[in-house]
């Protein structure tokens, strides 16, 4: 079948979407069969096999239903054309945009599955100094050229060991961002062992988003995040946490993710996005971890059934709610697509940005094409003591693309993952073009699920919408 549309079922109902223009169809059985048997291009006639290939319908149904889809196909919302692929043709390297600065390479936590080796990415265990901090604000000045908008992620490790220079760096920037024309976001990611007042308080104030580490129920967080003497760190986290977002919430803020990694040892993963919705948490973000196969917390091929069921009961946990209060019980990341216009031209073609609009900093001021690549040699980028950037490898990455990578230029959803993970490809397939083909069996999924729940919110805001004033 062409790779220009993509049929499935969810929740009862009959979804086609159309590839290139994100037009989402909700169709009959007889045109989900229909759709399923043509190939574009297509003309105004009916192809004469159809009668005998779908000899369960009368054929004046049939060909009524394929003067509609014709309809479609004509108006360029079903089996449209690829008009991205000549963006990709000339796609060059952009200034950068967003960092991601690593103040801590240590950590407080010893969670087993850590991609960065207990929080020091194999390069020692060390803090950044104010002064670096300072350094990495006017690097990404420089480097921003006409960019306005400047993001920057505190990260480790753990960034509130590094909390002396996290507040460094802030008022660094807050100092010179207006002679320079530009305009900083800070986040910040933490483990939430180091929070108190203090820090609550100066996060809420000046941090736009925050993430919080959490991974479900304390069974769970408590058997993999572990502090260096195995103790579990629920019970000191989950208060701290509560406290920093009710914070916010009281302002009308929702500029906060609680996120949690699950694992083979919690395949019903959809058991911790309720637990920590329970909580009072509405903004949730549950990844599947990244593992080498070898590691028994690792997800393999054989998990994907389980995992997928997971999805699909996240799915109806979200449209229940919908269906009877209009509103989602919970905001899960994974099933945020906007389903009227969606991300711009550039995102969709090489998602993060990963190597040319956004680099990581370690403490020493190693520059890297993101958080995944720090250690590795072979893909360090230059220093920003230096200001010099491999221009090698920012140019490898802005021709990074769904049209470059292995697979994706044929895949139905290619413009919802942008090519997956450019560091998940290379350290688990040995090529950044060659997408991590676990994470990406499961991103299809969820693509499927966040569609079909975009379905029920637009179908319940319709219903609204022409429902009888006092009814």
């Amino acid at each position: 079948m062409t790779n220009t549309i993509h049929r499935f079922r969810q929740g009862g109902e009959n979804i086609i979407l159309d590839v290139n223009s994100g037009g989402v169809h909700i169709v009959d059985d007889i045109v989900y069969e229909m759709t399923g048997l043509l190939e574009p291009p297509l003309t105004a006639e009916m192809p004469p096999e159809l009668p005998g290939k779908m000899s369960a319908y009368p054929e004046e149904e049939l060909r009524e239903c394929y003067a509609e889809i014709y309809e479609l196909y004509k108006d360029g919302i079903l089996y449209s054309a690829d008009e991205y692929r000549k963006y990709a043709d000339i796609a060059v390297k952009a200034p950068i945009k967003a960092m991601c600065l690593h103040v801590s390479h240590d950590c407080n936590l010893r969670c087993k599955y850590c991609f960065a080796a207990t929080g020091d990415f194999g390069t020692g265990r060390k803090i950044m100094t104010p002064e670096t901090g300072r350094k990495a604000i006017d690097f990404l000045i420089e480097k921003s050229m006409g960019r306005q908008n400047l993001e920057l992620d505190f990260f480790g490790g753990e960034p509130l060991m590094a909390w002396e220079t996290v507040k460094a760096t802030v008022d660094y920037a807050r100092s010179v961002e207006k002679q320079h024309g530009k305009n900083f976001r800070f986040t910040i990611t933490t483990n939430g062992m180091l929070l108190d007042d203090e820090k609550i308080d100066y996060i809420n104030r000046e941090m736009s988003n925050c993430v919080l580490s959490l991974d479900g129920r304390k069974e769970v967080n408590d058997d993999i995040r572990v502090t260096p003497n195995g103790k579990g760190c629920y019970d000191i986290i989950v208060p701290r946490y509560r406290k920093l977002v009710e914070g916010r919430v009281n302002e009308g803020r929702t500029d906060y993710y609680v996120r949690g990694t699950f694992t083979k040892y919690n395949l019903d993963f959809s058991e911790d996005v309720k637990h920590i919705a329970g909580l009072g948490f509405y903004q949730l973000s549950v990844e599947p971890v990244s593992a080498p196969s070898d590691k028994p917390w690792a997800i393999t091929e054989d998990d994907l059934p389980a995992i997928y069921e997971q999805y699909d009961r996240l799915y109806e946990i979200m449209a229940d709610s919908v269906e009877k209060t209009g509103k989602k019980p919970f905001n899960f990341f994974h099933y945020m697509i906007d389903l009227n216009q969606g991300p711009c031209a550039v995102k969709r073609l090489r998602g993060c940005g990963c190597g040319n609009e956004y680099v990581a900093v370690t403490p020493d001021g190693d520059i890297y094409p993101c958080h995944q690549f720090v250690g590795i040699d072979e893909w360090k980028m230059g220093s920003i003591y230096t200001g010099d950037v491999d221009e090698k490898i920012a140019d490898y990455f802005a021709k990074t693309h769904i049209y470059s990578k292995k697979g994706c230029s044929d895949c139905w959803a290619r413009f919802y993952c942008s090519g997956g993970c450019n560091a998940n490809g290379f350290i688990y397939e040995g090529d950044v073009r060659t997408p991590h083909a676990i994470q990406c069996a499961m991103m299809k999924k969820r693509v499927e699920c966040g569609i079909a729940l975009g379905v029920k919110l637009g179908e319940r805001a319709a219903d609204e919408s022409t429902a009888t004033p006092g009814c």
